[in-house]
């Protein structure tokens, strides 16, 4: 194993990239994507389910975790990675996003946020100091610096004085970060969909110096043609050598998207949170299996996919179980969604390797774009 965190690009094809983030605890391949494990768990799936289904790091959430069960204890069980049953590489959020979202809850100073927490109504405060501490305490791979994250639509002012104020945290998180060389640190660019005030948040980072830069402050709102955008010039404003991670996305087609543009890394509750609903991705698009039609179809959600889910079920059970409220539903769901997201990844990975990306991506395209009714 890497005894520190290195990034090594291994291959381009236009501004698609792929390459292995080596850490301590394991290789993570990339482009990658990574299950969100909220509060310890990635709903609906065991770890060496989330393993099987080709994961290679999954995402823990700060803010969460300092209300429930609390950092300290977390560290005092022997850190999250022990704690959850995952050995392998954890990336943590620094909890900004999930405090902005809060509206009447926080209160925003220059030192940090201060916050009421949903569950039980109690005060909170964190600064750049405290997330930096709190993903120590919980012994992430990957820390996050501390950010403040606008909703978009929003008018330009805010957006500059929101990127302003996170670069002062940026540099407050690194300080405290200080030198870890089984650990990396994550700045955020911020800067909404001003391409010059992404510009200036690139400079403050890359003057600050950071292990890889996550773009932020995206998939909040706007619209995927405003994302792609800004993600048409954010491979010009950061380092080639480092890691680029865009936060909280998301659908199929915004990953494609993403990597093809120059992104390395991504994450989003979407494969977990569609599972319980009922809705599977496919090839061909979105799977609702609550719908009656599905009730008497012996076929899987797709007879090429090699999850526990399409080899052992039909469509049939999975819409009878979904129906009568069975947990199982919502975990051979969740494994389809992951499985499938994690072979979009692969996908993706072998054709830049071998020079056919764009090839690749229009496959992918127009499958989705056939509407086959009867597969969906």
């Amino acid at each position: 194993m890497a005894e520190r965190i290195q990034f090594d690009l291994l291959a381009t094809d236009g501004d698609a990239r792929t390459g292995v983030l080596s850490t301590p605890r394991g290789n993570v391949r990339t482009p990658a994507f990574m299950p969100v494990g909220t509060a310890g768990t990635v709903k609906a799936m065991m770890p060496e389910s989330v393993r099987a289904a080709g994961a290679d790091i999954v995402l823990g959430n700060t803010y969460h975790l300092m209300l429930r069960p609390g950092a300290e204890r977390i560290e005092r069980l022997g850190g999250l990675h022990r704690f959850m049953n995952w050995s392998g590489p954890i990336l943590t959020d620094s909890g900004g996003f999930q405090v902005m979202s809060l509206a009447g809850l926080r209160r925003l100073t220059e030192q940090g946020v201060t916050f009421r927490s949903h569950i039980d109504g109690s005060q909170h405060e964190i600064t750049p100091e405290r997330s930096i501490e709190i993903q120590r305490l919980l012994g992430s791979d990957i820390v996050m610096a501390f950010d403040e994250c606008p909703a978009l639509p929003a008018e330009r002012g805010r957006i500059e004085e929101s990127m302003l104020l996170s670069m002062r945290w940026a540099n407050r998180s690194r300080e405290a970060f200080g030198d870890s060389p089984s650990q990396a640190i994550f700045g955020i660019q911020q800067g909404g969909l001003e391409v010059d005030l992404r510009k200036e948040s690139a400079r403050s980072l890359c003057a600050i110096g950071f292990d890889g830069y996550a773009v932020g402050g995206l998939a909040v709102g706007e619209e995927q043609q405003a994302m792609f955008g800004i993600l048409d010039h954010v491979p010009e404003m950061l380092p080639m050598d480092r890691p680029r991670y865009l936060m909280g996305v998301g659908k199929p087609d915004d990953i494609v998207g993403a990597v093809k543009r120059g992104i390395d890394m991504m994450d989003c509750v979407l494969p977990s949170r569609s599972g319980r609903t009922g809705q599977a991705f496919t090839r061909w698009g979105t799977v609702n299996i609550k719908n009656a039609r599905h009730a008497n179809d012996p076929r899987p959600l797709d007879e090429d996919c090699s999850c526990p889910a399409c080899r052992n079920y039909t469509r049939a059970y999975l819409h009878h179980v979904f129906r009568s409220g069975e947990i199982i539903s919502s975990m051979l769901l969740t494994w389809h969604n992951i499985h499938y997201f994690q072979e979009i990844m692969e996908g993706m990975r072998n054709a830049i390797v071998e020079g056919r990306f764009a090839d690749w991506e229009s496959g992918f395209h127009a499958l989705r774009s056939q509407g086959d009714i009867e597969r969906l």
